[in-house]
């Protein structure tokens, strides 16, 4: 008899949340439609470095600006990615061929012509290794002027458009980077 109890019991409660969650579908799919969850990781859209360059050379970075992802590929065709800030805004993005010139450990920073135009208080240099320096503890230099892939010790601004033109890694992520890379490797920003 007891058995008998529970099992009643038990399609009672199956009943009405089944009842219950009929309902309230139509408002969960809706609020479900109108605040899309985002998650980093799905949003990296990954490419194929052979539908923009035609050897891999010395290696390969893509940087995309939209998904704000980095993928670097090895001269043996390893490929890593990496998520990234990119410029706050459609002026400030430089895209297009480019590549790695030069190479810094613990670079030192000054602002550009323009970003002096736009904060004249901003100090006229940083030195490298100073916590306020916004190039991190490694750049790559590309061969446009003032453009650079580099740390950022402001981990906010990564997954943002946050930067005045360059393309900001974790510390972490630039060190791996910085020590994968050769001068020479090709660049492009998309």
């Amino acid at each position: 008899m007891k058995a008998r109890n529970q099992s009643t019991i038990s399609r009672r409660y199956f009943g009405t949340a089944l009842s219950t969650a009929i309902l309230f579908a139509p408002s969960i799919l809706r609020a479900e439609a109108q605040a899309p969850v985002r998650r980093n990781t799905s949003g990296f859209r990954t490419h194929n470095w052979q539908e923009h360059f035609d050897k891999l050379g010395r290696g390969i970075i893509i940087a995309d600006t939209t998904s704000k992802a980095l993928q670097h590929w090895t001269a043996d065709g390893e490929m890593r990615m990496y998520p990234t800030s990119v410029p706050l805004t459609e002026d400030l993005t430089r895209l297009g061929y480019t590549e790695v010139v030069e190479k810094r450990e613990n670079p030192s920073w000054a602002p550009t012509p323009s970003m002096r135009e736009r904060n004249p208080e901003w100090p006229a240099r940083i030195p490298g290794g100073d916590p306020a320096n916004p190039l991190g503890t490694r750049a790559l230099y590309l061969s446009w002027q003032y453009y650079r892939i580099h740390g950022t010790q402001d981990t906010r601004k990564i997954g943002r458009r946050s930067s005045n033109g360059c393309i900001g890694l974790y510390n972490n992520h630039i060190e791996e980077v910085f020590d994968r890379v050769p001068v020479g490797t090709q660049v492009k920003l998309i």
